[in-house]
């Protein structure tokens, strides 16, 4: 069985998934209290995961780091500061090994279960990604014994077939349902979200006036 290292990036929380800001109000407490939520489920899922022998995180984020490292991952600084896909360039590099994959910060909903068929298929190509729910973006991209070559950003689906990931399919929806937005969100929740993002939703008023129903 390959031992996986699963690079996942985590933004400075001032600047990370601006599009939920209508579910917590002004930039603040709550939004990056549901950000660091959105990533500890992650994170969890990841380092539950049989296949995988290491999680690092790629942060300049304190909080963020205090956090996955308490979990078990690894921290990494983001040496590049050049974006998202130098960031995850440099997570490969530090992580080591044949087999990394990376991971988006973003999947409440997601089982070590899932990560596991996904990477089990992922096993035999050289370079492979998990399209999300809708089609355009990836939630996870692995590279065997080669470059990971991340191509994330818009239409990154698109991108990463093009530069000959193969695309996989599988029945993973947690591992599709990324959220960027409050209906993905709504969407997850009604997958089954991890721990830290169930208890935030079930004690944050802000998030039960906008989800409503959807808790």
């Amino acid at each position: 069985m390959i031992s996986w290292s699963v690079v996942v990036p985590a933004k400075r929380l001032a600047v990370a998934k601006t599009r939920l800001q209508p579910l917590t109000g002004l930039p603040g407490g709550h939004h990056a209290a549901l950000v660091l939520a959105l990533l500890a489920d992650t994170v969890a899922a990841a380092l539950a995961c049989p296949e995988v022998g290491s999680v690092v995180v790629v942060t300049d984020e304190p909080e963020a780091a205090e956090l996955v490292r308490h979990l078990g991952a690894r921290v990494v600084p983001d040496v590049p500061d050049r974006g998202l896909n130098p960031a995850l360039e440099h997570g490969a590099r530090q992580a080591g090994g044949d087999a990394v994959a990376a991971l988006s910060s973003d999947l409440p909903a997601l089982r070590p279960a899932e990560l596991a068929a996904a990477l089990e298929a992922a096993s035999p190509a050289r370079r492979a990604f998990v399209a999300d729910a809708q089609g355009t973006g990836t939630t996870l991209l692995s590279a065997v014994g080669t470059p990971l070559r991340p191509r994330f950003g818009r239409h990154s689906a698109s991108a990463h077939r093009e530069d000959g990931a193969v695309p996989l399919t599988g029945h993973w929806p947690g591992l599709l349902r990324d959220v960027d937005t409050p209906d993905d969100l709504r969407a997850a929740l009604a997958l089954g979200v991890g721990a830290r993002t169930a208890e935030l939703v079930r004690t944050s008023s802000t998030l039960a006036v906008h989800l409503g129903a959807a808790r």
